[in-house]
Formats: structure tokens, C-alpha cells, sequence
């Protein structure tokens, strides 16, 4: 059974988010704070993590920080009431896969958490080894990795999940509603803006010049593409 970690100070929020996964394959794991969280991923190591943000002490970004120094690739959720696009963009530069607003309902949340395990398991059999070549940047999006000139770069499932689409491509202008599709799932919608923020951030493990970008090409408008 999947473990899921979730995180928040509200006990109601807690007993709602085991009621929201618990008959659905997954094992919730809860803590009521952020020292619990990093006690019990430590000693439990689930397969994704749903943190609050606003939590006393150390909260969720503190706890993501500290387990991304750990671990690069589990799926790391946020579930907050902020929304401003500040927080959105901190998150993800700390290594969060995706943030949920508050309040959210049962299906969305599952949805979420399914497309985010999917893309960390690579949905396919996790011994398939792939290969992507983007000029001098070598992808491998199974392994959440990246390689150039034996320098090696650690990616996010959802990273090697933008960079496997536009290999796919390679050449052709992929649209925003693609890669939202694809790399988020059509069962939800999130903004467009949050491409954008998951490209900027991408764009500074990959580009060997982020000014001046060689792998990943903006294409106002429309989208994005890498040379072919």
C-alpha cells in the first residue's frame, strides 16, 4: 500500500485528508506539525508528502527544504490557503511538485496526488531505461536525472515529465494546453502560470545560459520547444 505523509496543525483538516484516501490504496501517515513530519518521513519514508504550509515551528517549506537535501524525487504536495503567486513560486523553487489550494475537494486531491506518483514512477515499468538527447544535455527521465559533459543533475518528476514531452516534439512548437495536459493530467486545471514558474526553474538546472536559453525555447504566445 502507498504511504502518503500528510502534514497540517488542523486536527479537522487531518481527519478529513485519512477520510479522503484511506479506501483508495493509500496508507495516510499523519503529523500534526513539522518536526513530526520530518520525524516520521525519516522513519516511515513514504511515497509522497502532503504538507501544510502555515504550520508553527517548522512549516511545510522548511519541512520540503529539508527533505529535498535528503531526497530529490519523492512527490512533494502543498496544501495551503495562501495563494498568492509569491507562495506558489517558493514553493516550487524549494522543490514541490504541485500546490493545492485550500479548500479542495476529495476527487481533486486523489487526482493530484495519482498524476503526481504516476509521474514520479515514470508510468511505465520503473526497470525501462530511456535516453533523451537535447543537444549537448543528455536526459534519462526514468532515473529523474540529466547529464552534461559528466556533470549530473537531479530533476523532479514533473521536470524530466516537461522534458520527455518536448523530446517528443523536438522541433515543433508545443502549446501550453499540451504540456498541461500531459505533464499535469486532465483532471484538473491549473494555471498557466504555473508552467511558466516549473519552466523558469527547470531552465536553471538545464540552460547553461538561462539568459540566453539553448535547450528549452520560449515561443510568446503559443509555447514552448526544443531544437530538433
Amino acid at each position: 500500500m502507498v504511504k502518503i505523509l500528510f502534514a497540517d496543525d488542523d486536527p479537522v483538516t487531518l481527519d478529513a485528508l485519512q477520510a479522503c484516501v484511506e479506501g483508495d490504496g493509500f496508507e495516510p501517515i499523519l503529523a500534526k506539525n513539522g518536526k513530526e513530519a520530518l520525524e516520521l518521513w525519516r522513519r516511515e519514508r513514504p511515497e509522497l508528502l502532503c504538507l501544510d504550509v502555515m504550520m508553527p515551528g517548522v512549516d511545510g517549506f522548511e519541512v520540503c527544504r529539508r527533505v529535498r537535501s535528503e531526497n530529490a524525487r519523492v512527490p512533494i504536495l502543498f496544501l495551503s490557503a495562501k495563494s498568492e503567486e509569491v507562495d506558489v513560486v517558493v514553493g516550487l523553487e524549494l522543490g514541490g511538485d504541485d500546490f493545492v489550494r485550500k479548500p479542495f475537494g476529495k476527487h481533486e486531491l486523489l487526482a493530484r496526488i495519482r498524476v503526481a506518483l504516476r509521474r514520479a514512477t515514470g508510468g511505465e515499468d520503473a526497470g525501462e531505461r530511456r535516453r533523451l538527447e537535447l543537444g549537448d544535455l543528455v536526459v534519462y527521465p526514468r532515473e529523474l536525472r540529466a547529464e552534461r559533459g559528466g556533470e549530473e543533475i537531479e530533476l523532479t518528476p514533473r521536470e524530466a515529465s516537461i522534458l520527455e514531452v518536448l523530446h517528443e516534439r523536438s522541433g515543433e512548437v508545443v502549446s501550453r494546453d499540451v504540456l498541461l495536459d500531459r505533464c499535469w493530467g486532465v483532471d484538473y486545471f491549473p494555471e498557466s502560470r504555473t508552467l511558466d514558474q516549473h519552466i523558469a526553474k527547470l531552465r536553471k538546472k538545464v540552460e547553461v545560459d538561462v539568459g540566453n536559453p539553448a535547450v528549452i525555447e520560449t515561443v510568446r504566445g503559443v509555447g514552448y520547444r526544443v531544437r530538433g
